[in-house]
């Protein structure tokens, strides 16, 4: 019996000391949600379906929202979010220039961001289609970031990988950093 409980203490002693992280952890994580959740409870929220908004500067449409489901949250920093596929439409003098889809949209009036995440695609007026796992729109400055990858497809069929991303909110100025590509238009060598 002696070699059977020196076996059973290497396989018990560390399963054992496993599973009391993982219960640590679990412990930490339970805290976070009952923190999170005691936040919401003192949240008022206002449920609109089939939202459509246009704004607008000097008469002139910039952009319209579109999305199935809004969810207004009041507070301290009150903040819309659009949890069920959220559609953008950016206009300049009237003809649409560009749109921006995704799975959510989340969008503070305190800080005038709008953060797109989960297939993320956005496309430009020169035919260039962008897709991510998040972009945020920074009303303030104008510009559009990620730093999750991004990748770009080109109107000419090229194809761009990169980790950062900054652009006008026009999608028309734009870089990334740490890019790598694939380009099939690069002109034939000479000899």
């Amino acid at each position: 019996m002696p070699g059977v409980a020196k076996y059973l203490s290497k396989i018990c002693w560390p399963a054992l000391l496993g599973g009391l992280l993982m219960l640590s952890a679990c412990e930490n994580d339970l805290k976070k949600i009952q923190e999170l959740s005691a936040n919401q409870l003192n949240m008022d929220v206002d449920t609109i379906h089939g939202v459509d908004i246009i704004y607008s500067d000097s008469a002139k449409v910039k952009f319209r929202i579109t999305a199935p489901l809004l969810l207004q949250y009041q507070g301290k920093r009150p903040y819309n979010v659009m949890p069920r596929t959220v559609d953008v439409t950016v206009f300049e003098n009237m003809v649409q220039t560009g749109s921006i889809t995704a799975d959510t949209g989340i969008q503070s009036d305190v800080d005038k961001k709008i953060q797109f995440r989960k297939n993320v695609v956005a496309k430009n007026d020169k035919g260039e289609t962008f897709k991510s796992d998040e972009l945020i729109w920074d009303q303030n400055t104008k510009m559009i970031h990620s730093s999750k990858i991004v990748q770009i497809h080109l109107a000419n069929g090229d194809i761009m990988n990169g980790t950062g991303f900054v652009s006008d909110d026009k999608m028309k100025h734009w870089t990334v950093q740490s890019s790598t590509g694939v380009f099939f238009n690069v002109g034939t060598p000479t000899q």
